[in-house]
């Protein structure tokens, strides 16, 4: 299994002279994480950070109104998609969410950040306890109103603060009901944030639209790294297609120990290693991950693992499947979005972050929906009518809350031992767990991902916006 990691890892993952020494510093002499051997995690680049900027703040829609307020962020001028969530709290784990990459995101509630930034504190199993990435994700933040003075046991800097070192401009002072109105009735819309400037109409060819990006390739682990689970036997493989911390607590904590691979890993070639297979939620539109789709059809042709996936998971799992995938108006993003299950007739609350959807009435005879929205009764889950695999388009790891649906990572888990279980007796000279030298070998972290810049400040003037932005599209 090590060679076979090692020859189709990515550059940064050969184990040359040069590459072990690299490596050297994350070797463990253990095969588990204890108490006293954290993750190391590389101290982070401020290559991004600016002053915090307190200048007049424009807040534009592309063919749109324009709202002006102040800015409390980085003094950088980005475009992306406008977006909004409903949620109350949870802004910390919400902006570090790599589903947000390349969105500026709006708070509906009217007074963000009052409870502050907490360190970058990890816990038992060297994950970080507050944030779901190493990095703030999302390209831009718009609030009615924003706490320069916080209180909080676990804050130590200012939204304000937080958003100027990772070089994220921040806008205040404008009216997110205005906002808010206009994306529900035009649907999510292509915007951008100036700061100290004046809105010229002529620089509207600047707009740049993330959904035209691969934004998976960015967010993705460039090689595959490992967290291991000191209770329990299991091995699950992860699909990261941007995974959150929390997707990999729920895993680590309930016995499984994690290695995670790049999206576009051949998973099917490596399957019979593991246990299970998860796939992880992510930005953008699925159907630039048509590599993760074929590796995922080819793997369900060829192993009865079990297989759960999570948000754009549970959409590239649709699209393995022969299912169509549509992009919703204005998506659902928000804590407390309820969710029908179709298998017993019970609601539950939960977190969502999308912009996409399954097409449920073309799912296969072999599928059958899950769960389905009550609000817009959009497709909330699938599930297949005879294999140990399903997916939910809500998060039912729900950092920031509600945890009504943490159910179903028991019930994947439980498909986890009985699979291990079957194999022990038909292969019983096969051996799942990690190795130490894997282990070692392996990195702790996510490999190669580069922070987000605020679509890669492609707000240039001019024409230079669009030549960047095929640019960052073609990277």
């Amino acid at each position: 299994m090590l060679s076979q990691i090692a020859r189709s890892a990515r550059s940064g993952f050969t184990l040359n002279t040069k590459g072990r020494s690299r490596l050297a510093q994350h070797i463990r002499p253990f095969a588990t994480v204890e108490s006293n051997t954290p993750r190391v995690q590389p101290t982070p680049s401020r290559t991004r950070a600016t002053p915090k900027s307190h200048d007049r703040a424009t807040f534009t829609i592309r063919d749109g109104p324009i709202f002006s307020g102040k800015s409390f962020g980085a003094a950088s001028n980005i475009s992306g998609e406008a977006v909004f969530t409903t949620s109350l709290v949870g802004y910390p784990e919400s902006l570090t969410d790599p589903s947000y990459r390349g969105q500026i995101l709006v708070f509906t509630q009217p007074l963000i950040g009052n409870y502050g930034i907490p360190s970058a504190t990890r816990d038992e199993y060297g994950l970080f306890r507050y944030f779901e990435s190493p990095n703030l994700q999302a390209a831009g933040v718009v609030v009615a109103d924003v706490a320069e003075q916080y209180s909080h046991w676990t804050a130590v800097k200012s939204l304000g603060e937080w958003c100027a070192e990772e070089g994220v401009p921040a806008v205040s002072g404008v009216d997110t009901r205005a906002i808010v109105t206009y994306l529900r009735e035009q649907g999510s819309s292509l915007a951008r944030i100036t700061i100290g400037e004046e809105y010229d109409a002529d620089q509207d060819e600047a707009f740049v639209d993330p959904e035209q990006i691969n934004l998976v390739r960015k967010v993705s682990t460039k090689a595959p790294f490992h967290v291991s689970s000191a209770t329990g036997d299991y091995h699950v493989a992860v699909i990261d297609c941007g995974v959150k911390e929390n997707i990999l607590r729920s895993l680590v904590s309930r016995g499984a120990s994690v290695t995670a691979f790049p999206y576009d890993y051949p998973i099917h070639k490596v399957a019979h290693h593991f246990d299970g297979v998860f796939i992880s939620n992510g930005p953008g539109d699925p159907t630039h991950c048509q590599d993760t789709v074929y590796h995922l059809r080819r793997l369900m042709e060829s192993s009865q693992i079990p297989v759960m996936g999570i948000c754009l998971g549970h959409q590239l799992l649709a699209l393995a499947a022969g299912a169509r995938t549509i992009k919703l108006k204005y998506g659902n993003r928000a804590h407390n979005i309820p969710a029908l299950d179709r298998t017993t007739g019970r609601c539950h609350i939960t977190s969502q972050n999308h912009g996409y959807a399954v097409d449920s009435s073309t799912l296969p005879s072999e599928w059958k929906e899950y769960f389905v929205n009550l609000n817009d009764h959009s497709n909330e889950g699938l599930i297949h009518q005879s294999r140990p695999i399903f997916g939910t388009q809500f998060h039912p790891e729900a950092k920031g809350g509600p945890m009504d649906s943490a159910y179903l990572f028991d019930m994947y888990l439980e498909n986890v031992s009985r699979y291990h279980k079957s194999q022990a007796i038909f292969q019983p000279e096969r051996e799942n767990r990690p190795s130490p030298l894997l282990v070692d070998l392996l990195s702790k972290e996510r490999v190669g991902v580069v922070p987000t810049t605020g679509m890669e400040n492609l707000l240039r003037m001019g024409g230079a916006g669009q030549e960047t932005a095929k640019a960052a599209s073609a990277a």
